[in-house]
């Protein structure tokens, strides 16, 4: 049995890894939906904390922990310096703005022989264990259950739905909006850190514009009702590719259908229950 368990992990372990990672970067798309913010730079914070991880990685040798408490607070700072003006934006500009975010950071990407232009980093050492990935998710939902169930998940619930009469209530729109960007910057960062000492290899195209829509799609197709839909979702569009080989070309169509019915026929996604609260 243990044989047959190592021969498994062995075997998926890349597959494994992903799912963990995934339900990092849909935490952290969660985190600013739950404000009622639109925002598609998750891929480029995803983006800088693996470009920060890598290279302080193979150029200072710095410990482990230490790198990815690097990969969290350097996207935290391009978020706070962003979050300023993008954030007096509403609905599809928010969104368009960080778009452009992730196009300067993968144009930048490409064209810097700091960051190994088109042909990205390799050889980034293997550091990631199943437990840290993991243990690191559980970690995040259990804090995001805490807040849920606290008066600013109550503010947080609010401002989603309806923002002008929470700021009649008392609530503090542009500190939660700010708070909500950097937790969701640290978050993609983190994965991103851990994605790049997964894979040993990261590249400017991996943080563009379809992985931020990837990312989109884990918290829409698991809704956004409690922290445990985006991380559904994630977990179901990582592993429907892989149960859909038999298809070859056409599982990325099958794909797609299955996330636009999904859409249409459950518009609060899969899991729209939400958390109860206390005080």
């Amino acid at each position: 049995m243990t044989a047959f368990l190592d021969n498994f992990f062995f075997s998926y372990q890349t597959l494994i890894f992903a799912l963990g990672i995934n339900g990092l970067l849909a935490l952290s798309m969660y985190t600013v939906l739950a404000v009622g913010q639109l925002s598609l730079g998750q891929a480029a914070f995803m983006g800088i904390g693996a470009y920060v991880s890598a290279l302080l990685t193979l150029h200072l040798d710095w410990p482990f922990a230490a790198v990815l408490l690097a990969a969290m607070i350097v996207p935290a700072l391009f978020a706070l310096l962003i979050g300023g003006p993008t954030l007096k934006l509403t609905g599809v500009y928010l969104a368009l703005a960080t778009i452009a975010l992730g196009e300067i950071i993968r144009i930048f990407c490409n064209a810097s022989y700091l960051t190994g232009g088109a042909l990205g980093l390799s050889g980034i050492p293997n550091k990631t264990t199943f437990t840290l990935i993991f243990g690191l998710l559980a970690l995040a939902l259990v804090g995001f259950v805490l807040i849920a169930r606290s008066r600013v998940g109550r503010a947080m619930e609010a401002m989603r739905e309806d923002e002008i009469a929470a700021g009649v209530m008392g609530v503090n729109l542009p500190a939660m909006k700010l708070g909500a960007l950097v937790v969701s910057a640290m978050l993609a960062g983190l994965a991103g850190a851990l994605n790049a000492h997964a894979n040993s290899f990261i590249g400017p195209n991996d943080y563009g514009f379809d992985q931020a829509v990837t990312i989109l799609s884990f918290a829409l197709l698991g809704g956004i009702g409690s922290p445990f839909g985006p991380v559904l979702g994630a977990v179901i569009l990582t592993l429907l590719p892989e149960l859909l080989t038999a298809l070859h070309d056409f599982k990325l169509v099958v794909n797609g259908f299955i996330i636009v019915v999904a859409v249409l026929y459950m518009p609060r996604g899969l899991l729209s229950w939400r958390i109860g609260r206390v005080g």
